[in-house]
């Protein structure tokens, strides 16, 4: 069985901090510890089961087929495969605009 390892961009590093500070801010450290601890399992699974993920419907649409995306909850993680190799370029909250967000990443 081939083995991946997962890197995660400095964008979806920042998407984590975000997520982070938002939920400190309004909730509390202790739930925002846990969800990040949950989201970056959630990506570390990858290494097994890189072809678990789907292509996000956003981007189907544009014809763009190299991404994939596994979700944990309402949050959206983005990733692509190249060689032995997983990067995750976002980790994304699905109730936001996730159009106009993989817009401003993917797309331009």
């Amino acid at each position: 069985m081939k083995k991946y390892k997962v890197l995660i961009d400095p964008q979806a590093k920042k998407d984590l901090q975000e997520l982070f500070y938002y939920i400190t801010t309004n909730d509390s450290f202790s739930a925002a510890e846990k969800l990040l601890n949950a989201l970056e399992k959630t990506c570390y699974k990858l290494e097994d089961f890189p072809e678990r993920g789907h292509i996000p419907q956003e981007l189907k649409q544009t014809g763009i087929k190299k991404y994939l995306e596994i979700h944990y909850k309402f949050y959206r993680i983005i990733y692509e495969i190249e060689n032995n190799f997983i990067y995750v370029h976002a980790i994304l909250d699905g109730r936001r605009n996730i159009q106009e967000l993989l817009s401003e990443r993917i797309l331009r």
